[in-house]
């Protein structure tokens, strides 16, 4: 009975060492959180000066997608914004994350051309989403 016991305990033991492994391997890209992200029209003294669900083509020469980052690990990472225009894809752009609280952004120019619904995804470095802001231009 005592011998049953050990090895049981010593099976516990392992499978507990294992699964710690794997949490700390997933850890590494799923500490980072996106605790803002905006469309704005124009970013002053590193953020965002307001947030665009709707705006005209010629009301504006650019948009920029802000994102505020938390990343509680510290260590230098990227984050990538993928602009889709009516469902499909027209711009990547991978931006550096370089401490636990962090802002970047990327810019599409606007025109005409643009009216349309447009969506911004953000991904970490593993490539899971990790927020998406909708906009449309008239």
């Amino acid at each position: 009975m005592v011998r049953s016991r050990g090895i049981f305990l010593s099976c516990v033991l392992v499978l507990f060492l294992v699964c710690g492994a794997f949490t700390g391997q997933a850890a590494g890209g799923g500490d980072l959180k996106i605790t803002e992200m905006a469309v704005t029209t124009k970013i002053v003294r590193g953020n965002p000066i307001d947030a665009v669900r709707r705006i005209s083509s010629t009301s504006v020469k650019a948009l920029y997608c802000f994102t505020r980052i938390v990343n509680p690990s510290g260590e230098e990472t990227t984050i990538k914004h993928v602009w889709y225009h009516n469902g499909e894809q027209v711009r990547e752009t991978e931006l550096p994350v370089k401490g636990e609280m962090w802002r970047t952004f990327s810019k599409r120019d606007i025109d005409r051309e643009s009216v349309g619904n447009w969506r911004v995804d953000a991904f970490d470095s593993a490539g899971k989403l990790l927020k998406t802001v909708e906009f449309r231009i008239n």
